[in-house]
């Protein structure tokens, strides 16, 4: 179901500094930035409660099952 939703992944701009923070990047678009890594054909996605996680490249991303907001990512 997250693949078929992709293009509803979005975050707050709290996220945006969070995310940039714990994965310790500097980009434009953390967005899609994050959505080429759940794309990635290695990416493990799993549901777990009410939140979806994708580990993929040594790092999780949190993303809230119900309206797609990218809760965090962080490094393993």
């Amino acid at each position: 179901m997250l693949l078929k939703n992709i293009d509803k992944l979005h975050t707050t701009d709290l996220g945006v500094i969070r995310i940039k923070k714990n994965l310790k990047i500097e980009c434009n678009d953390v967005v899609e930035y994050l959505k080429e890594k759940v794309l990635k054909k290695d990416a493990y996605i799993y549901k777990k409660g009410k939140n979806y996680y994708v580990e993929i490249d040594n790092i999780i991303i949190t993303i809230n099952s119900y309206n797609y907001s990218i809760i965090t990512a962080h490094i393993k």
